[in-house]
């Protein structure tokens, strides 16, 4: 599947520069979806252009989308789909920070086996696949390899910037945690995977969306994410909700 990789890298680079279109507009027009979390004209417009460019590349693997329709998500029951979230952090992107990214995610029998994150405002990308490893680059620079940390003392963990619980609070008081960092989108994922932190907890709720191009890139790069129980987590669940989970490398497992 690594042929696909560089039809990926150039598709979330348009879908970025769409984004940042509307980003730099002074007044950004916000609609409220059914669980009221918001909607953007730069959602849509990132979706329209993923899915489309996913469609050419092979018109057989379903896609599943964010903003795609309800019945869409009929398609997380095949071996294979693409999953993607067309603005990873939409909050952020109102807040103007910068913190929020665009995903596609390819899932096979239940398990990412590549993904693509692109970071728009700092053209940053992410990418991760099965049997390839996992590479970061700027822009057009090269493709640098990244491992997760190896640490095992003074110990950094990455949170939300946009939902902590207190749940994750009081699990990471117990680990000897040196920095905590505030990251909004799929970046938490991005930074244990490169080394920048060591342990991401979520407590709350998230959709395979939100994870699926980070958990690919994590795995490449020696990380694990699990579920509370200690299982890996999957894809392609009933409703596509994640549990709680774990993303950690495999130095240093809780």
């Amino acid at each position: 599947m690594t042929e696909y990789i560089h039809s990926l890298l150039d598709i979330v680079k348009k879908a970025g520069q769409a984004i940042l279109e509307i980003y730099d507009q002074p007044d950004i027009s916000v609609a409220l979806k059914k669980d009221a979390s918001p909607l953007t004209a730069a959602d849509m417009a990132s979706h329209l252009i993923i899915v489309e460019a996913l469609q050419k590349i092979n018109p057989a693997i379903p896609i599943v989308s964010e903003e795609g329709r309800k019945q869409d998500l009929q398609a997380s029951m095949q071996k294979m789909f693409w999953c993607v979230d067309p603005l990873d952090g939409t909050k952020e992107f109102l807040k103007r920070n910068g913190e929020f990214t665009v995903n596609i995610g390819l899932i096979v029998d239940q398990k990412p086996e590549l993904g693509v994150v692109y970071a728009p405002v700092t053209d940053m990308f992410y990418y991760g696949a099965s049997g390839l490893g996992s590479f970061k680059m700027t822009g057009a620079g090269p493709a640098l390899p990244i491992r997760v940390s190896k640490r095992t003392t003074g110990l950094v963990a990455v949170g939300s910037r946009s939902h902590q619980h207190p749940e994750e609070e009081k699990f990471l008081s117990g680990l000897g945690i040196a920095k905590l960092i505030a990251k909004g989108s799929s970046l938490k994922l991005c930074l244990v995977a490169e080394g920048a932190a060591d342990i991401y907890y979520r407590h709350g709720p998230t959709m395979e969306w939100d994870t699926a191009a980070g958990h690919a890139v994590v795995a490449n790069a020696g990380g694990r994410i699990t579920g509370l129980n200690g299982d890996d987590l999957m894809y392609g669940k009933p409703g596509m909700l994640n549990p709680g989970f774990i993303c950690q490398s495999d130095a240093f497992q809780r």
